[in-house]
């Protein structure tokens, strides 16, 4: 396992450098990272916290991730709280309970979502014409309304400081694509409606909502990861396992994403706003290595072998599926 190995020291000196490169910018910033118990979320508070950061982790429950409040609480720059980002009153408690143990949000980074392998557990693929309207309410009070509450509490010291970052986490799939003069999805044949429909208006709303607070000091951008292992992540594979398919192509870890979160929650309007980017490609653009670099290579056995040999059947250094952004190829 030295392949593994030795990706696993990059991705620890990738964070390292990004950590140091970003600890001016971050240190003492006080940054609320909803669903940030696991997963994704937590691997950005976790490096934001090494850089210097006051963490609020936020999330509608923090069963199982005692750890984490642990080492928040011990640092004497944290604290976790319980919110569901579709309760107003529950985000008014929240964000008391955060400014009296911090003080006010300078970076908000809206990470908690429902994503389709949760609605529609545990493949998380259903055609949109199968598809019910109350799947498309309960997804769009998460990922739309849930998001824009959120924001609408945070943002005001913000705007009152004069500063402030927010980001929102968003996917691939809501890009389109040009060719023949025409354009189409990148890739709608993984059946993730209407998810992507509530990314796709996050990413709009970003880009307005860039334009409208920019004057007022307050940054507002999107990222996009790549394919990652999220906290649901493993189910769901095992789930495609046993209908006798490979769920997607093997997935990076949840670390790639803190370079480019530290970075951004650096920023405020005079700086970098309105902006959507492809984490694999912005990490590959700065110095932080190619896609394949950031792969994880710590599954269970029965997930380890079915990547394994999916990527022995593939052409060196390409992961095992056809879709490849930019940072892929090179």
């Amino acid at each position: 396992m030295v392949e593994a190995a030795d990706k696993k020291a990059f991705q620890t000196e990738m964070v390292e450098r990004a950590i140091e490169r970003s600890r001016g910018d971050v240190e003492d910033r006080v940054v609320v990272i909803t669903g940030g118990a696991r997963g994704i979320g937590k691997a950005m508070a976790e490096g934001l916290l090494r850089a210097g950061a006051k963490v609020a982790v936020v999330d509608k429950t923090l069963a199982g991730a005692d750890e984490l409040r642990q080492q928040l609480e011990s640092s004497g720059r944290g604290t976790a709280v319980e919110m569901d980002i579709t309760d107003d009153e529950q985000i008014d408690a929240a964000q008391a309970r955060i400014t009296e143990a911090l003080g006010p949000a300078d970076v908000l980074v809206n990470n908690a979502a429902l994503v389709s392998e949760t609605l529609f557990a545990p493949t998380g693929r259903v055609r949109m014409l199968d598809t019910s309207d109350a799947d498309w309410k309960t997804m769009f009070e998460v990922n739309v309304f849930g998001v824009v509450k959120t924001i609408r509490h945070f943002i005001g010291p913000m705007i009152e400081k004069g500063s402030g970052s927010i980001i929102n986490v968003v996917s691939s799939g809501v890009l389109p694509v040009a060719g023949g003069g025409g354009w189409f999805g990148l890739r709608p044949f993984t059946l993730e409606m209407p998810y992507q429909s509530t990314k796709a208006a996050i990413m709009a709303m970003t880009f307005y909502l860039g334009d409208e607070v920019r004057a007022q000091g307050v940054a507002v951008n999107a990222i996009m990861p790549g394919h990652t292992r999220a906290s649901w992540f493993d189910a769901t594979a095992n789930a495609w396992q046993e209908k006798g398919v490979v769920y997607g192509f093997r997935p990076v870890v949840s670390e790639h994403l803190v370079p480019i979160t530290l970075f951004l929650a650096g920023q405020d309007g005079s700086g970098v706003t309105g902006m959507l980017y492809s984490v694999p490609d912005w990490n590959h653009d700065h110095g932080y290595g190619k896609y394949l670099d950031w792969t994880d290579h710590s599954f269970p056995e029965n997930l380890e072998a079915m990547y394994a040999k999916a990527e022995e059947a593939m052409p060196a250094g390409r992961p095992a599926m056809g879709l490849q952004t930019p940072a892929m190829r090179r």
